[in-house]
């Protein structure tokens, strides 16, 4: 009996000078969090989309309060978040330039078809493993939600096919962008007005036979771009947007309409 109590004495002990000694380094080894850390980040949406350049809103506030980074780099927080910082860290409020999502395929239900019957897991990512997606066409949308499911606003829905973007609620943190297995899906300035709505880089008597939405490489838009802003590239347009005065010539050359006013 005298045995099994000096047991437990030892080994209540034993716990005691370990929390003892826990409690102590804890103490010593502590690390001072600079209060504005925390109030920074009350004041990010959370979103985590790393938008701003940093792993999530934990990375970004710690930059801020200690390296003095730029305090508009949250774009899904807007000028509001981006004002609120500046009121904590007392520096000049800096304007948030506002992003959008935009997707490049135009290639609907009414513009396409599909090459097969795909049943299996609903997933982009799961169905591009599979000679490139459902789809004609190896470049485009495989509709199956992949954006639907990271978007944070509920800015993006499948319809006929595709995903489209409601750019009122879209807050540009590009979640989707990184998510899509296509590589469709690019974050533009808010304030761009036209863009290009195909991927595929085919030629363009093979794009018109899997896609009649699809860019044929005709080089119109190039040609009558007063701006210089179109070029064609890989038998696809691009769009430099340093250039674009958005005057709305490539949308009315482009003879399939790949082209569009956003």
């Amino acid at each position: 009996m005298d045995a099994i109590i000096t047991a437990v004495i030892v080994v209540c002990s034993i716990g005691i000078l370990c929390a003892v000694m826990l409690v102590v380094a804890a103490k010593f080894f502590a690390v001072e969090e600079d209060e504005r850390a925390k109030q920074i980040r009350e004041c990010l949406p959370g979103a985590n989309c790393g938008a701003c350049g940093y792993a999530g809103c934990d990375g970004y506030a710690k930059a801020l309060a200690e390296d003095g980074v730029k305090t508009n780099l949250c774009i899904p927080g807007g000028d509001g978040t981006a004002k609120n910082i500046s009121e904590i860290l007392g520096v000049e409020f800096e304007d948030v330039i506002e992003k959008v999502a935009v997707i490049h395929c135009h290639g609907d239900c009414e513009h396409t078809s599909n090459k097969m019957d795909y049943i299996g897991i609903q997933s982009c990512e799961a169905a591009k493993t599979l000679y490139g997606g459902k789809g004609k066409c190896s470049y485009g949308c495989i509709g199956l939600g992949d954006c639907v499911k990271v978007c944070t606003n509920d800015a993006i829905c499948i319809k006929n096919g595709i995903a489209h973007i409601d750019t009122r609620k879209c807050g540009g943190c590009g979640l989707c962008a990184k998510t899509c297995p296509q590589k469709l899906i690019s974050v533009e300035n808010a304030t761009e007005k036209v863009a290009v709505l195909c991927s595929n880089k085919e030629k363009g008597a093979v794009v018109r036979k899997k896609c009649t939405a699809g860019c044929i490489g005709c080089k119109k838009c190039e040609k009558n771009c007063p701006a210089g802003a179109i070029t064609v590239v890989d038998n696809l347009a691009h769009i430099d947007y340093e250039k674009c005065t958005s005057c709305g010539e490539c949308v009315k050359n482009c003879p399939v309409g790949c082209i569009v006013e956003l």
